[in-house]
């Protein structure tokens, strides 16, 4: 699923590469999606190549690859306010069962919950190599990148990820939070997507990386 600014984006981002050859500015995307500031650019982007739609290429100025493009499943006007559901062909194919452990408000470490008996289907392309585990989220401090109350948001288990990725991360072996990390120093900073949360600051010695966001689910009754 994308957000509705995500999919602007993204469709932006496509056809300047296809006219141009080269990818937007910073300044060309926000005055396309009529921000007023950069760091929403750097968000939405973010969410995009979390999802697996863009690729940055850190080692080029202004070097964006679009991926894949979401095909609309039903009209604009059939949706909610925010979200774009996504029709790929490819999910056409048997399922992969990896563990639920539950809600990530929960306030316990990951490993605590490892023998749970419940289990969440996903279609294979939404994950690679690796290990694989679903949590329920609870809360909207991550509503601003597209994740809100009762997602399922899908973990590659790992301890190794870079700034400004999505992470789980477990704060004093008790505390386990979903948030966007970001190194100062000998400090990491887990940055909210909700204005209305502040910015938690711990010490690196406090904190284990339990995961990073592959993918995201959401459902619709």
């Amino acid at each position: 699923m994308l957000t509705r600014k995500q999919h602007k984006l993204l469709l932006f981002i496509e056809s300047h590469l296809k006219q141009t050859g080269f990818s937007p500015s910073f300044d060309e995307m926000k005055e396309a999606m009529g921000l007023r500031s950069k760091s929403g650019i750097h968000r939405l982007i973010s969410g995009l190549e979390e999802r697996g739609f863009l690729r940055r290429h850190h080692h080029r100025a202004r070097a964006l690859e679009v991926i894949q493009l979401p095909e609309m499943a039903e009209s604009p006007e059939a949706l909610p306010a925010n979200v774009i559901s996504g029709d790929f062909a490819r999910t056409a194919q048997p399922l992969h069962k990896i563990p639920l452990y539950g809600r990530i408000a929960a306030g316990l470490p990951i490993e605590a919950l490892s023998d749970t008996t419940s289990f969440l289907d996903i279609p294979p392309d939404l994950t690679g190599t690796g290990d694989y585990y679903a949590l329920e989220v609870a809360g909207d401090s991550m509503i601003d990148a597209g994740i809100m109350d009762g997602d399922y948001v899908i973990i590659k288990r790992t301890d190794s990820v870079e700034n400004g990725q999505i992470v789980v991360a477990l704060i004093d072996d008790n505390d386990v939070t979903l948030k966007r990390l970001r190194r100062k120093g000998n400090a990491i900073a887990l940055e909210a997507a909700n204005p209305n949360y502040e910015t938690r600051i711990v010490p690196a010695e406090r904190l284990k990386i339990q995961g990073r966001l592959a993918a995201l689910i959401r459902r619709y009754n």
